[in-house]
């Protein structure tokens, strides 16, 4: 039985990882999210399900493009490294409280689509779409097949 491919939005601060960072790498782990409903996000993932990179606090907030999952949601090794910015003295191995996925580098879009074009386009997105919520700061996010391809196509 096939699974339905499900989609995703990942921000990053590009001075911390960019797309472009993801290019030269390929596959990186998505680690150090510390937000349980981002976290609960990453743990719904699957294999091949696809992903919308976006830069975050950066001059030109937006998407710049795609990625997709290549792990299943297993325990983030940051957690339990004290010399982590990411460690969490709370978790344990035995109880993990985050976790992370494999991110791989799919494609980089030609131009930024800028936060402010996205919300241009609030009605066909629907008021359920996180990112332009007004007062959502999540760092993954869900995104419906519709969302997806709308967004693909203001590319």
């Amino acid at each position: 039985m096939s699974r339905v491919r499900r989609y995703w939005l990942m921000k990053s601060e590009p001075d911390a990882f960019s797309i472009d960072d993801l290019q030269r790498v390929g596959t990186e782990p998505w680690n150090g999210v510390r937000n349980y409903q981002a976290r609960n996000n990453m743990r719904a993932m699957h294999v091949g399900d696809g992903v919308l990179l976006y830069h975050s606090s950066c001059d030109v907030p937006g998407i710049v493009g795609t990625a997709k999952i290549v792990s299943d949601a297993y325990p983030d090794p940051s957690q339990f490294d004290p010399k982590s910015d990411y460690f969490d003295p709370k978790s344990t191995r035995e109880d993990p409280r985050w976790s992370l996925v494999d991110v791989a580098f799919e494609r980089k879009f030609k131009r930024t689509l800028p936060l402010e074009e996205i919300k241009q386009h609030a009605d066909a997105l629907g008021e359920e779409f996180a990112l332009i919520r007004r007062g959502s700061r999540l760092s993954v996010l869900p995104v419906s097949a519709a969302q997806w391809k709308l967004l693909l196509s203001l590319e």
